[in-house]
Order: C-alpha cells, then structure tokens, then sequence
C-alpha cells in the first residue's frame, strides 16, 4: 500500500529548497540483501527532484526481488535497472551493473547533473542540501574519482586473467595462469576507489567514446575493474 509506505516511512515528497529543486542528482545502488537496511538508505536520500537506479542482485531470491519491486511501484523517480547481472564480489559484474544503470539513466526524463552510485549497506552523513553545496564548491563541472598510479603491489589484479565463478551458495573472482595484454591506447592504469561521483557529460562520454569502450573490454577479465575504470577514465588528457 504505497499511502502507507509513504506516511509511515515519512518519505519526503517535495523539494526542500529551491537549491536543491533546480540540482537533481542520480543515483545507483546496487543491493543483494537485507530490505530494511535498504528502505533506510533510501528513504534517508530520497529527493522527489532526484532519479534512484535499483540494481538488484540477479542471484537475490524472488521475494526480495519482489518486496523492491513493491516499493519501487510507489515512486515515479526510482526503477530498477532494466538490465541485471549475477554479481560477484570484485568482478566485472559488479562494474557492468553499474553502467546498466548508467544506460537507463541517460535515457531518463529526469534532467539529473550529477550521479553518486552507492551499495545496499551504505548510509548518508550529510543532506542532500550539504551534498549540492559540496559538489558545486569545489567540484562543479568535475567528477570525483579518488585514486593513484597504480601502485606495484596491486600490479597483479590487471597483469594476469581472472574468471568469475558463479553459484548461488558462493560466489567468487579466481585468477589463471594466462598472463593479459597491455592496456588499450598504452592508457596508464589508475587505482582507486569504486565509488564516484560523476557529471553526466562525463558519464556520456564512458558510455560512447572509443577508449572508454575499449578499456572496459580490457577490463573484463581483471580483478575488481571498478576500482580501476573511473579514475583512469577521468585521468585521460582533456
């Protein structure tokens, strides 16, 4: 009953600011588990001028597909991605959800500036308000993906292949013994964080140009790509 989840949950059903009514963020979340912790997160950032991209765990039962999906049914500006994978920790799976997301998201009516992506066991500690302010201080028209050279103790995870096995009891990321070739475009591989904050021109240009595509290919069979990904991407000259 979406009155109910609305009144009881106290979700927040218009802009508190002007500020914030004319800056709508994205958002991806990729969740797997635990419904409560979810519906927190969410009703913790949730903007009606906002956009919410769902990636549920393909493994995940049906039931807690089904619950999201309920909740998701009461809002016009939260859907789950159209796309879904069968995600395991550190694999490509985990980096090709989120540009699922990105996918739908550049297709929304929603004119969003920003997206963050986010997990199911994350949870806010600034407000949306506190969020724009940031973004716009320091950050307006960058994106925000944290990272070094790759340093030579994580050479490994893009030196040899790695696989995905996947089973619904466990699931993992193992190595083999066929050693990759160099990165495309002779690109300097970054590492750093998995979690970003991205302009939509930029998230554009990761879905279209030609590195990017070509990288993310690359980045198929190594360990963990999404900690590589954006902030090589964003380290590219221009």
């Amino acid at each position: 009953n979406c009155s109910v989840v609305l009144k009881t949950l106290h979700f927040i059903t218009r802009p508190l600011s002007d500020e914030e009514g004319n800056f709508s963020l994205a958002y991806i979340i990729t969740i797997h588990k635990e419904l409560e912790m979810f519906v927190k997160l969410l009703r913790a950032i949730y903007m009606p001028q906002n956009i919410y991209c769902i990636h549920i765990d393909e493994k995940s039962p049906k039931d807690y597909k089904a619950a999201v999906q309920n909740i998701v049914n009461c809002f016009e500006n939260i859907f789950i991605s159209s796309k879904r994978e069968n995600v395991v920790y550190a694999g490509f799976s985990r980096l090709q959800a989120d540009i699922n997301c990105m996918r739908d998201l550049v297709h929304s009516k929603i004119q969003w500036n920003y997206v963050i992506n986010l997990c199911g066991q994350d949870y806010p500690i600034k407000t949306n308000k506190d969020i724009i302010r940031y973004i716009k201080s320091k950050w307006n028209g960058k994106n925000m993906t944290p990272g070094v050279v790759q340093p030579l103790h994580m050479k490994h995870r893009t030196q040899v292949s790695y696989r995905e096995y996947i089973h619904s009891g466990m699931s993992y990321v193992y190595p083999t013994k066929n050693i990759k070739a160099k990165p495309p475009y002779n690109l300097t591989i970054y590492f750093g964080s998995a979690y970003y904050i991205l302009t939509k021109e930029f998230v554009k240009f990761t879905l279209t140009d030609a590195r990017a595509k070509d990288l993310l290919e690359w980045s198929r069979d190594t360990y963990s790509p999404d900690e590589h990904y954006w902030v090589t991407l964003n380290r590219l000259n221009g």
